[in-house]
């Protein structure tokens, strides 16, 4: 308790290097943590880009390709889903609801997006949060969009304003449908997903705008209140479609009838599942993050050796008096020992509290920009493992200066050599 006390009180003589190793050990710890948190939340929510829905079925192709061109709009499906496909599986047994995708098409190098009103009800993503509207409501007629966030931002588009699609995906545009413009009735929250970047149309006026029957475009445009079912239309094909399930045993069955439906190839995937495949493809990232954390670690570490050892060399006159009144090599031992572990253990402390600081401030960011969907909670038992480990490297680390320490004489503390 003596030495305890001593070590404290020797800390503050020397509180502005003890404040700044203290600070050092403080920010790396927050970092180690904020890494390990958003690492792991990256994962969680990278799964969980679109969340709730059983099954994606599209045109037999690899697995990570359709989630790729339905989810995350990248690439393109080489083949697409009759109609008459589509109606048939949405009548299975166990079905509870289905959303009609169909891509092709692009805004500005932004994807469009025919769909259903039961998107805006069922999509879902991170933890099933349901998409929700900062401003305005779904489509309700024909000529209507609803855009990301995103798409919203960086175009600078607000309510009642026209936009018209153009034929093609990202940049490339080969034909734009001026005679269809469409005008902005909703703009979704920010998801952090895909679904920002997206233009959201009625899956009917996909077929309207690259109808090029004159007369049919006029019948459209007939009816000034468009019900739901005109809103879908029948069109010929698809690029892919979403299914839920009353209950997840249904899952595999329909799973394997799709897989095996003889009147056309389709392939239908476990989002969830595949989505897994593809962050494993992506492992490198995560050894890259663990390796940046651990440089961290190291880093400060390092920092604390070298303040120690320097100010063990101004302090061989202190620790010679504490000899000359008694002490032994041991009692100058676990004092210089003490000191670090204290400095280690008050830098945990500190940089647990500039973590929860950080991830509360960072959090809706995250969320908005990237997708990332923070847990603030306790520390878990692999993050609190880190801390300890942390705690012991800082010991170990302090016990070279303790050695030295030791070996200090009192004759070598007290002639000063110049």
């Amino acid at each position: 308790m003596i030495l305890i006390k001593l070590a404290i009180s020797s800390l503050y003589n020397r509180r502005a290097s003890a404040f700044l190793t203290l600070f050092t050990i403080a920010i790396s710890v927050m970092l180690l943590l904020s890494i390990e948190r958003v690492r792991v939340d990256a994962k969680s929510s990278f799964s969980n880009t679109i969340s709730g829905t059983d099954l994606i079925v599209g045109a037999r192709t690899g697995d990570i390709q359709l989630l790729l061109s339905s989810v995350f709009r990248i690439g393109h499906a080489n083949n697409a889903v009759s109609w008459q496909s589509y109606q048939y599986i949405k009548q299975q047994r166990g079905v509870k609801w289905t959303i009609p995708l169909s891509l092709g098409d692009s805004h500005k190098g932004q994807a469009v997006l025919g769909t259903s009103a039961d998107y805006f009800q069922h999509y879902k993503f991170a933890k099933k949060q349901s998409l929700s509207f900062s401003q305005g409501r779904p489509f309700r007629h024909l000529n209507e969009v609803v855009l990301g966030a995103q798409v919203a931002a960086n175009l600078g588009y607000s309510l009642g304003d026209s936009i018209v699609i153009s034929h093609g995906m990202g940049n490339t545009s080969f034909h734009h449908h001026d005679d269809n413009p469409f005008t902005v009735v909703g703009i979704l929250n920010a998801t952090g997903t895909p679904v920002d970047k997206t233009l959201h149309i009625p899956l009917a006026a996909i077929e309207q705008i690259h109808n090029t029957n004159h007369t049919s475009h006029e019948h459209e445009h007939e009816h000034e209140h468009e019900q739901h079912d005109d809103l879908i239309g029948e069109p010929k094909q698809i690029t892919a479609f979403l299914v839920g399930f009353d209950s997840p045993l249904y899952t595999l069955q329909v799973r394997r009838n799709i897989n095996q439906y003889k009147p056309e190839a389709l392939l239908a995937i476990m989002p969830g599942v595949t989505l897994r495949e593809l962050w494993e493809m992506l492992t490198i990232v995560e050894k890259i993050l663990l390796l940046f954390s651990m440089v961290v670690v190291l880093v400060s570490l390092l920092g604390m050796l070298t303040t120690l050892l320097a100010s063990l060399n101004q302090r061989r006159r202190e620790l010679a008096i504490l000899r000359s009144v008694g002490a032994r090599p041991w009692h100058l031992f676990a004092l210089i020992s003490i000191e670090s572990l204290l400095t280690t253990f008050w830098g945990c402390l500190v940089g647990c509290g500039l973590f929860y600081l950080l991830m509360s401030l960072a959090a809706g960011y995250l969320q908005s920009h990237a997708g990332i969907t923070i847990t603030i909670a306790m520390l878990s038992s692999y993050e609190l493992m880190l801390i300890g480990a942390i705690m012991a490297a800082g010991f170990i680390v302090g016990l070279i200066p303790a050695t030295r320490a030791y070996f200090y004489s009192l004759s070598d503390g007290m002639s000063i050599k110049i």
